[in-house]
């Protein structure tokens, strides 16, 4: 089972009871999936500077960069001066690459 990372601590409760469920076969993978993703917590936003700083740790290229999160070298290049911030899926690569490094995506 995953640990949820919420802020609510009613979620908390919601997530744990849902995992005790999964634990006695009252609810399937797909369905405790689908608990997980409800509880949790949204990414924070990511800063020009700190994209900018998490391409340069890496040693990548802004082109390289784009192509590892599937967007184009322009999307990068606007984020990085802060013209245009990431979001959605691109929010959540960041924060992976961030946390777990970028051998997760290759």
């Amino acid at each position: 089972m995953t640990k949820a990372r919420t802020t609510s601590r009613i979620l908390d409760e919601v997530h744990e009871t849902a995992q005790d469920f999964h634990a006695a076969a009252f609810i399937d993978a797909r369905r405790m999936r689908e608990f997980d993703a409800l509880c949790l917590a949204p990414v924070a936003d990511w800063p020009a500077e700190r994209i900018r700083e998490l391409r340069s740790r890496h040693r990548l290229s802004q082109v390289v960069f784009a192509g590892v999160l599937n967007t184009s070298a322009s999307t990068v290049r606007q984020w990085e001066i802060g013209a245009k911030r990431p979001s959605g899926p691109s929010l959540k690569l960041l924060d992976l690459i961030d946390r777990k490094g970028l051998e997760v995506l290759l």
